[in-house]
């Protein structure tokens, strides 16, 4: 068995959630979509499956890459079926999408350290045990989800981004913020996007000032959300191999 973990950028890899996963005994299956890799024809095997950010738009018809449609299909899919399924910024908008909800540009990107409030939903979710209810997270997107699947229910908001996490069903979620990133994660995003980054309102600087003042309680909260996934939503005692 082995969780399907979709890649779309080089810089999106899976990171604390693909370390803490290991660490639990889970095997990845990492799908790097952009590099031409395949999204699996079947479901044999498959004990969840995770789909990470990238560059690529969910909400301009013009700018869906080749893989996105089979990708939807899949994550649609996979819900129906009740396997697990995470999806963390654009892998959140894909899901979205993929189950009927709406995904458009901002106005203004959002990037950088932002307040997350978790919801009254949120404040009770079991995967979110332990998460301060107002807490800093990392954000790096400038798209948006602007309207939930039928049934979804939405876990936590920021000032510029109403939908920060939600929740389908039993085992679907999604995550707009980057809690997989670590400290090089971070930075080479905020490298990659340096017209974003001033679209958005900040420089290098104040980047680096906001990574230096927020990293270490951020990592901790992080931590935690990654191994309540590994716990609660993915254990080790549901899989036959490793």
């Amino acid at each position: 068995m082995a969780i399907i973990v979709f890649q779309h950028h080089d810089i999106g890899v899976p990171g604390r959630l693909g370390v803490t996963l290991r660490d639990h005994a889970h095997r990845l299956d990492i799908r790097m979509l952009h590099e031409g890799d395949s999204v699996p024809p079947d479901f044999d095997n498959v004990s969840g499956v995770i789909s990470l950010g990238g560059p690529q738009s969910v909400g301009d018809p013009e700018d869906k890459a080749p893989w996105m449609a089979r990708e939807l299909e899949f994550l649609r899919e996979a819900h129906e079926r009740s396997i697990p399924v995470v999806g963390v910024c654009l892998g959140a908008q894909l899901v979205a999408a993929a189950l009927g909800g709406e995904v458009s540009p901002m106005d203004q990107p959002e990037i950088g350290f932002h307040s997350v409030k978790l919801g009254p939903t949120g404040q009770t979710e079991t995967l979110l045990a332990g998460i301060s209810w107002d807490s800093m997270q990392f954000c790096h997107h400038g798209q948006e989800i602007t309207k939930l699947p039928e049934g979804a229910v939405p876990l936590a908001s920021s000032k510029r981004c109403k939908v920060q996490a939600f929740k389908v069903g039993m085992r679907t979620y999604g995550f707009q913020y980057h809690f997989e990133a670590d400290q090089p994660i971070i930075r080479k995003l905020v490298n990659s996007a340096r017209d974003d980054l001033h679209r958005a309102g900040y420089t290098e600087d104040e980047i680096d000032q906001q990574v230096e003042n927020q990293y270490a309680a951020f990592a901790r909260l992080a931590d935690r959300l990654c191994v309540n996934i590994a716990a609660n939503l993915l254990p080790t005692g549901r899989l036959a191999g490793v």
